[in-house]
């Protein structure tokens, strides 16, 4: 009987995770991985600060597919048949035990992202799954019951086929993808920092204000949580939010936009005004810059009554009404100005990429064309921050093994090898 073959590229999350499975579960198949780098699972090994943010502790699906700026109807469907339960028992089963922080972002416990590379390369190995590097692939297409991949290096046939190679950052990039006859939604930029130019703000770089209201301009896109000034401008995860709710919308404004940030969003700019007219009366003889009712970090704090004029020796029943009043204007609702963005090209994240009506939820099966499989980011599937787009790698790269596993199985039945 001939040995059937498949081919996955991409040697990331969501390729490997396909490779696995489909070798565990389909024993006679051989299974060979094309990475274009020298680097396997590279956004595995960075992603959460090395830690590696595996997935999500959210176990209601449609909870879990709102979490999906596009792809969330996709997602409710695949979710259902492998979701961040499985995730967890897939890597528990294979001795890689998961957390929940606060946040509900899981990590390893080891808190080291080659814990789950070296879990990754373990099963790899132990199924003899053949990794070939440096495959830049130029073209697939089809040639009877067989899949041709031609790569930089050499030209494979295969039985299956399944593309894995994550986003691309430009439309052109797809073009071997493309000439089989699939389309893809246009890709922009997900996931980024907001670039605020020579802003006086950027002299805090490293400075976390760990809850904020950041609010887009003119929309209705508004997150809160923490925001990290870094020496360009703003980060965290609420800013990373926001960035993949706005992908679209915030390409076509070229990145320049304007935001609202309120520091202190307990309160609104009245309210606030109210708290500070009793705070002075409580607080008159204390130096402002020794008493900070917010918890906000000092650097911070100091930095806010400088740029609003109140010196360092300013008494709480000493503040002008004039200074007062842009002290609670740039708590509340500080202006600002975005120009550009920054993305860091070892985790970028792209919204779009192969349109969803072509490709079937249930098997991750090309609808043009049998035995071709897609998982992972080459879809037009994103999460934001925290674990959700590596829960969509894992789901989408198991769906696919175990339909690819199925036709092997229903291939040797038939007695069509």
């Amino acid at each position: 009987m001939r040995q059937q073959i498949l081919v996955v590229i991409g040697g990331g999350a969501a390729g490997f995770f396909c490779a696995v499975n489909a070798a565990a579960k389909a024993p006679g198949l051989k299974v060979v991985v094309l990475e274009k780098s020298s680097k396997l699972l590279a956004k595995v090994r960075i992603s959460g600060g090395g830690r590696c943010n595996v997935t999500h502790s959210c176990f209601d699906v449609p909870a879990l597919a709102k979490k999906y700026p596009r792809g969330g109807n996709f997602v409710k469907k695949t979710f259902a048949r492998f979701g961040p339960a499985d995730t967890i028992k897939w890597f528990g089963e294979r001795g890689v035990v998961l957390k929940a922080e606060e946040d509900g972002r899981m990590f390893p416990v080891t808190n080291d992202s080659s814990t789950i590379i070296d879990c990754l390369l373990r099963e790899a190995n132990r199924l003899g799954i053949d990794i070939r590097l440096n495959q830049d692939v130029q073209k697939v297409e089809r040639s009877g019951e067989k899949w041709i991949i031609q790569s930089s290096r050499e030209t494979i046939h295969s039985d299956f086929l399944c593309i894995a190679s994550g986003g691309f950052p430009r439309p052109a990039m797809f073009d071997w993808i493309t000439a089989t006859g699939h389309s893809i939604e246009s890709p922009v930029p997900s996931l980024f920092t907001f670039n605020l130019p020579t802003h006086p703000l950027n002299a805090l770089m490293g400075l976390v204000v760990q809850d904020a209201q950041v609010r887009i301009n003119s929309t209705k896109l508004s997150e809160r949580g923490p925001v990290l000034i870094t020496h360009w401008g703003l980060s965290g995860p609420a800013i990373l939010r926001l960035s993949a709710w706005g992908a679209r919308d915030l390409a076509e404004k070229d990145w320049h936009f304007k935001i609202q940030v309120n520091w202190v969003p307990a309160y609104n700019e009245n309210s606030l005004r109210d708290f500070f007219q009793q705070y002075r009366f409580e607080k008159a003889p204390q130096k402002m810059t020794n008493r900070n009712p917010f918890g906000l970090p000092q650097r911070f704090w100091d930095f806010l009554l400088g740029a609003n004029g109140i010196g360092p020796e300013t008494r709480w029943s000493d503040l002008p009404a004039k200074e007062q009043n842009k002290l609670v204007k740039n708590l509340a609702s500080m202006d600002l100005e975005v120009k550009g963005k920054t993305t860091f090209k070892e985790e970028f994240v792209t919204a779009g990429g192969i349109k969803l009506s072509e490709v079937d939820p249930d098997t991750m099966q090309s609808r043009l064309h049998p035995r071709l499989y897609f998982a992972g980011e080459i879809l037009d599937v994103d999460g934001i921050t925290g674990g959700f787009n590596f829960q969509h790698a894992w789901t989408s790269g198991f769906i696919a093994a175990q339909s690819i596993a199925a036709s092997c199985h229903s291939a040797v039945a038939e007695g069509s090898l």
